[in-house]
């Protein structure tokens, strides 16, 4: 398996394994499985229950297109649309349990995932997927080339780093939370407080913890409650323990 060593902007490295060749394809199976299950069940609906096929006879060419793109929208952008809402997963993937993510730590964006769909057009649909295969077999990093131009990999959550080894906090049974507002980080996010946050801790780079607690302040919008920067971010990082434990 591939590893990929990670640098984020806060200089922090975060190891993660890539996703197999043999996991990508998998999921994008059985991404076409969910897509064509759509096609069959909507065209039975809405053509043969519904016969829209006879109430459109009588329409222009350009209005029976413009029906039947509509109809076929949903398959074109599967993987945009679940990417974007799943944060990194399609249906697929979720399935077999890879996710997009950033080269550098962060969670992608709307613009990242528009850019591997986009390439998906070079990448998939041409030569059947062999450029996306050579792509992802040649890189160091396991990635096609929508991949490489969004700065985005695929890896698997099947491994060892999890919310268990990297930001669990030790929280005594009385523990009383201070800022719900945590649950709006992800556990991404929390890693990389967490690493950050020990490693300024360890080295007193007092600089650092400010610009940790001003983008946290910023992400979470908390108001902070009499505490210094130090105080601040352990109670951020228990908190949101509490919070997802309790989920």
């Amino acid at each position: 398996m591939t590893e990929l060593q990670i640098n984020t902007t806060q200089n922090v490295n975060i190891s993660f394994t890539a996703a197999s060749v043999g996991e990508r394809i998998l999921a994008y199976v059985i991404d076409w499985i969910i897509k064509i299950a759509y096609i069959i069940v909507t065209y039975q609906i809405t053509f043969n229950l519904l016969e829209v096929d006879r109430m459109i006879e009588d329409m222009d060419q350009w209005s029976q297109i413009a029906i039947y793109v509509t109809f076929y929208l949903p398959v074109v952008f599967y993987t945009l649309i679940f990417e974007t809402l799943l944060d990194g997963q399609t249906l697929g993937k979720r399935i077999l349990r890879i996710k997009v993510v950033k080269i550098d730590g962060y969670q992608a964006s709307l613009a990242d995932f528009v850019i591997r769909w986009f390439f998906r057009i070079v990448d998939l649909n041409m030569m059947s997927g062999v450029v996306a295969l050579i792509a992802i077999i040649t890189s160091p990093r396991n990635q096609r080339l929508g991949d490489m131009t969004a700065g985005t990999s695929v890896i698997t959550l099947k491994n060892n780093i999890n919310i268990s080894h990297t930001i669990l906090e030790e929280l005594e049974d009385t523990y009383q939370p201070k800022y719900p507002n945590v649950i709006k980080l992800s556990d991404n996010d929390a890693r990389i407080i967490k690493e950050t946050f020990n490693t300024a801790k360890a080295s007193r780079d007092y600089a650092t913890l400010i610009k940790l607690r001003d983008k946290i302040v910023e992400v979470t919008e908390i108001k902070v409650v009499n505490e210094n920067d130090m105080q601040f971010i352990d109670t951020v990082l228990k908190d949101y323990n509490y919070y997802t434990q309790s989920m």
